[in-house]
């Protein structure tokens, strides 16, 4: 598959790009049917990374892919595209940096207005979902890379 210049462009996402900007779809399988499921999702990216979180509640998307770490991404916003992906543990000090990049989204007033209440970083640190997307395709990695330098 090649990946065209709208796929990169749809991916590199920041901190000010809308909810549209940056809602997608995830095609999982069930963590004990393995049946495929497909739920919307807000995708992240935090040092030229892409990450997928949550708030913190057990999350069946994140249950399914600890189980069944491959994925797809559907982008569906600007342009429509299916990438095959796998989903990637991340270590203490990126959880850290991507919780808190997440949480200064979730508690922008445009954001925060939907939600009850303030999130907490605390909460978010030890119970949110968390996982780094890495793309099968080498342009989108290299892409990434180039453009987070």
């Amino acid at each position: 598959m090649t990946v065209d210049d709208a796929v990169i462009r749809a991916l590199d996402i920041g901190p000010d790009s809308s909810a549209a900007e940056r809602t997608i779809d995830i095609t999982t399988l069930g963590a004990r049917s393995g049946i495929p499921r497909r739920i919307e999702i807000w995708l992240h990216r935090v040092d030229g990374r892409w990450y997928l979180s949550g708030m913190p509640v057990p999350r069946s998307w994140y249950a399914n892919l600890r189980a069944h770490a491959r994925f797809v991404v559907h982008l569906k916003h600007g342009v429509t595209a299916d990438l095959p992906a796998t989903a990637v543990p991340v270590d203490e000090p990126t959880r850290r940096r991507v919780i808190t990049a997440v949480l200064d989204l979730q508690n922008r007033p445009e954001i925060a207005a939907r939600v009850s209440q303030p999130q907490n970083f605390d909460d978010w640190f030890a119970r949110s979902p968390l996982v780094e997307i890495v793309f099968d395709d080498e342009q989108l990695r290299t892409a990434s890379s180039a453009r987070s330098e």
